[in-house]
């Protein structure tokens, strides 16, 4: 079977509050972070830039936590989807997230902890704070854990010549049509990213997200407690709403914003939509996504996964899109 190039996830969401985390008092969701992970107790945050271009920089009210990072609302953010982190990069010529360099890591906040939602490298820092409290890194420590329990056989951060071999082709989509595209994650990289990074198959997946479909358990394996499951996949962000996400990298990304008709929030895993959507998915389901326009959700009320995998850029591509809303409303039964 063919390959898939990340991102796949939420396995990362997973990996603190399993076996070496949250469950066995390791990490905790809401005391500051900065214990686990030095560094992150004082940071700056970029409010702008002067006419000079200047970054403008302040402290930051408040410290993260993991619960923070696992819910995107900890103030990281991704370049492509932040105009200030975006020029701020820019300007210190730091790597994009997708070279695997630390330098990355360290951007300042785009706001401050626990005020707003947006999507960013929260979850790579989560997964740098499981590398600290196991001294593993990130796809050692997935693989015993999560991969191997759950059969995830064809899952890595690193190719193995077999799957090379198996890789699927990246692909964008251009004024010319959709073109074949050179891409691979660093082999050796500096860090695992834990937003991206994890090589898979639909096959291996669908795994996955059976496993959260079952309240943490699949064939045997037990990844999680189901009390846990239940409160990972509840709001997390309180009164604060998953808000659109306008891009400044087109080559990367499209303008995101998923289910837009309605209020969406956030759970330890991913997004939850809080009404019922055209295809048929029941509120407080999972959904999420993978940069390279691969999509899944997990609906516990009508006992239903899905996922759709493409190799293909920008993200939120809508002809993708309206592909996965027609196979979900098939599943669940709904007449578009």
């Amino acid at each position: 079977m063919a390959t898939a190039v990340p991102r796949f996830g939420p396995e990362i969401y997973l990996a603190p509050l399993t076996h070496s985390g949250v469950e066995q008092g390791k990490l905790t969701l809401d005391e500051p972070i900065y214990d686990v992970l030095p560094e992150l107790e004082n940071l700056q945050v970029l409010e702008g830039f002067d006419d000079a271009g200047t970054p403008q920089m302040r402290s930051a009210v408040g410290h993260v936590t993991l619960r923070q990072l696992l819910t995107h609302t900890s103030g990281f953010t991704y370049s492509f989807w932040d105009e200030n982190t975006h020029r701020y990069q820019e300007l210190k010529a730091i790597p994009g997230i997708i070279e695997c360099k630390k330098a990355t890591l360290h951007a300042p906040l785009a706001f401050d902890p626990g005020s707003q939602w947006k999507y960013g490298i929260s979850t790579d820092w989560a997964g740098q704070a499981v590398e600290r409290v196991t001294g593993r890194r990130i796809g050692d420590y997935l693989h015993e854990y999560l991969l191997a329990p759950l059969g995830m056989n064809d899952s890595s951060f690193v190719l193995s010549e077999e799957q090379r071999a198996n890789l699927s082709e990246m692909h964008a989509r251009t004024p010319d049509g959709v073109v074949p595209i050179p891409f691979e994650m660093p082999q050796e990289p500096e860090f695992q990213m834990g937003g991206g990074g994890l090589y898979s198959t639909p096959a291996d997946y669908i795994r996955f997200l059976r496993m959260l479909l079952n309240e943490g358990t699949l064939d045997g394996a037990q990844i999680l407690r189901s009390d846990t499951v239940c409160e990972a996949r509840q709001n997390n962000i309180g009164d604060l709403l998953v808000t659109p996400l306008p891009s400044y990298d087109p080559v990367i990304t499209n303008d995101v914003d998923l289910l837009s008709t309605m209020l969406k929030k956030w759970s330890l895993l991913g997004m939850l939509n809080t009404e019922r959507t055209t295809s048929g998915r029941e509120p407080g389901s999972l959904f999420w996504a993978g940069l390279s326009n691969i999509y899944y959700w997990v609906d516990w009320s009508h006992g239903s996964v899905g996922l759709v995998a493409t190799q293909l850029l920008p993200f939120a591509d809508a002809h993708v899109l309206d592909l996965f809303d027609q196979f979900e409303a098939q599943i669940h039964g709904v007449d578009e």
